[in-house]
């Protein structure tokens, strides 16, 4: 798992290869990060390269390299599509996933079940959760209960003593719980699914 400012780092470095289509040097690391130490930047990027992020070729100007995973987590953002009126379509710009998806912290989970079908969250649908153990209300969270059973649900504080998790199905009722009995995973920062493509 990355710390902050090793995935500042990594930021960084991949905006600097998708922008001039080769690595940065030390120093422009430092700069691009706002750090002036080059032995900082230097542990950073070893750090990298120990997680699988970077590859270094020995001798070679330039010589980081992003890892196939890094090169192949962004795609083109071609512009906007309507779901109502019909709107020009964009190129000519990409989306980085990483900057969705990947950060300290993150965690995956497959969903089962249709209790936040009416948030979007279908069953299949891959949950991305930030991990942390505070929520607000209104945030949809990973919810553990009773430290066995793990939810996807909309959380609600009740009062200092009740917590109410609120399923996003009308068919479903809310459940509450004494707050000592549910103990929050993290928050719900995006979801994936896959279309069957013929």
């Amino acid at each position: 798992m990355l710390t902050d400012s090793q995935r500042k780092t990594l930021d960084f470095i991949c905006h600097y290869v998708n922008q001039h289509g080769y690595a940065p040097k030390l120093q422009e690391i430092a700069t691009g990060i706002g750090i002036q130490s080059r032995g900082v930047v230097h542990r950073y990027v070893q750090a990298l390269i120990n997680e699988g992020y970077l590859t270094n070729i020995p001798g070679r100007h330039r010589g980081l390299q992003l890892t196939e995973s890094i090169q192949h987590s962004t795609i083109p953002l071609l512009g906007k599509i309507a779901a109502g009126q019909p709107i020009e379509a964009i190129s000519g710009h990409e989306i980085n996933l990483a900057d969705f998806f990947m950060g300290p912290g993150r965690f995956a989970l497959k969903v089962q079940g249709e209790s936040m079908i009416d948030a979007g969250i279908l069953d299949g649908d891959i949950a991305v959760i930030k991990q942390q153990y505070e929520a607000r209300n209104g945030d949809i969270v990973v919810a553990l209960i009773d430290n066995e059973e793990a939810t996807l649900k909309t959380f609600q504080r009740m009062d200092q003593h009740h917590i109410k998790l609120i399923p996003a199905n009308k068919y479903m009722q809310a459940m509450i719980y004494g707050a000592e009995r549910v103990q929050i995973q993290g928050i719900l920062i995006g979801s994936l699914r896959r279309y069957p493509v013929s």
